[in-house]
């Protein structure tokens, strides 16, 4: 699936909400992301900012894993 060591975290840079934050995930979370960037024509920054509007007190990191495992379990993003 990736070329990338088990573990091996890939880092993005978004701009969100005025500033410039980073994240680190590993690749299957970025190749499912993408995924629905394009499913659903937006730009990853604007799923990534939808998830950051709606993550509470969760690191925005741990926010994109859970909604992708929402999302593949087929249920409701949460309401962190």
């Amino acid at each position: 699936m990736t070329d990338s060591p088990a573990g091996e975290l890939k880092k993005r840079s978004f701009s969100i909400a005025g500033h410039r934050t980073s994240v680190a995930l590993e690749p299957e979370f970025w190749i499912a992301l993408h995924a629905e960037a394009r499913e659903e024509r937006l730009p990853l920054t604007a799923i990534v900012a939808r998830v950051d509007q709606a993550r509470g007190n969760r690191n925005l990191a741990s926010a994109l894993r859970v909604h992708v495992l929402l999302r593949a379990l087929g249920k409701a993003a949460p309401s962190f």
